[in-house]
């Protein structure tokens, strides 16, 4: 008899238990909501020193010939504070790029496939569009991260500022001074191009994976 497909509506999610690690219950959506923050917070934490790293190289001219050369100069000539000038910014766009990501992805997954079955196209399509959408309303953000992570020498004396850039505030008025509201938007294209096929292979993992896991849980239940 050929497979109709796994809707998530038929089933009572049972508690689990892999590789003797005891049994896992699915979280509360609060628990969820608290775990989700917690590791975004943990996340950014080590990896906001590791993208001003990056950033900083991929800079026109950049003077860093490798990343530990980077390190190494930024944390003598500017502290530990340069790899976290951007972490409340970071987070503040983590925010909303995840809000409107999921809320953007479960809106058109009932669009593309209201019974919510195991579909790939349809994970990939809607992930791909989550991800872009998200990515380019949360663009404004990225540059300002971006400014405060390079510090650029040309940026900083045309806005007529001595010293190091600090602060979401002052550098959304930074990219207002010097280019205006199109400022916000540059390299949208590029930070879509990067979002689209990260979200869609992101999506369609996870939901491949939790189709597998709970299939294969189910039909191998004990009936009562």
């Amino acid at each position: 008899m050929a497979d109709k497909g796994f809707t998530p509506a038929q089933t009572t999610f049972p508690t689990l238990s892999f590789w003797g690690f005891g049994n896992f219950t699915p979280p509360s959506s609060l628990q969820a909501r608290i775990a989700g923050s917690m590791a975004t917070l943990l996340h950014d934490a080590v990896m906001n020193p590791a993208e001003v790293v990056k950033q900083r190289m991929q800079m026109f001219n950049s003077p860093y010939r490798s990343a530990l050369s980077c390190i190494r100069t930024v944390w003598r000539t500017e502290g530990l504070g340069a790899f976290y000038r951007s972490y409340t910014t970071q987070l503040t766009m983590n925010i909303p790029f995840q809000s409107i990501h999921f809320i953007t992805y479960e809106f058109l997954q009932e669009w593309v496939n209201p019974h919510r079955s195991y579909n790939p196209q349809s994970h990939i399509i809607s992930g791909g569009l989550a991800g872009a959408i998200a990515a380019a309303a949360t663009t404004p953000l990225d540059v300002c991260k971006t400014l405060l992570n390079t510090q650029e020498n040309v940026a900083l004396s045309l806005a007529n500022i001595s010293g190091r850039l600090s602060g979401m505030a002052n550098a959304f008025r930074t990219v207002y001074q010097l280019n205006g509201l199109p400022g916000y938007f540059k390299g949208v294209q590029a930070r879509v191009i990067y979002q689209m096929p990260s979200t869609a292979i992101s999506w369609s993992v996870y939901e491949f994976f939790k189709y597998f896991l709970t299939k294969h849980k189910l039909e191998n239940r004990t009936p009562y």
